[in-house]
């Protein structure tokens, strides 16, 4: 089983900035598409962005223009850079391993004046 591991998360002010990363346990990693998900309280998990195995992205719209996905093949890693963001971000984020169905334990944005 893959695994999946999360980190960068934590406490920031509106506008500003974060950078997520996922590291991945297998080489599996860099033919399978990758998912950042998040679940805010109180509300279903939703898809943030995804990017294919050949880089290509997509992107809910409630973060376009702000947050970047991208991937290290050569290091099994994700990444979310999270850009100008929003109280309505705090959510733990999740990373996804779509061909597997492998999700990680996820980590915590908070954004807070």
């Amino acid at each position: 089983q893959v695994q999946l591991v999360e980190s960068g998360g934590g406490l920031v002010q509106p506008g500003g900035s974060l950078r997520l990363s996922c590291a991945a346990s297998e080489s599996i990693f860099r033919l399978s598409t990758m998912n950042w998900y998040r679940q805010a309280p109180g509300k279903q998990r939703e898809l943030v962005a995804g990017i294919s195995s050949d880089g290509r992205t997509n992107y809910a719209d409630f973060v376009k223009g702000r947050f970047t996905i991208s991937r290290d093949n050569a290091k099994n890693v994700l990444y979310l850079q999270m850009n100008s963001l929003k109280p309505e971000d705090t959510a733990v984020y999740y990373c996804n391993l779509y061909d597997l169905g492998s999700w990680g334990q996820g980590t915590q944005v908070t954004v807070s004046s």
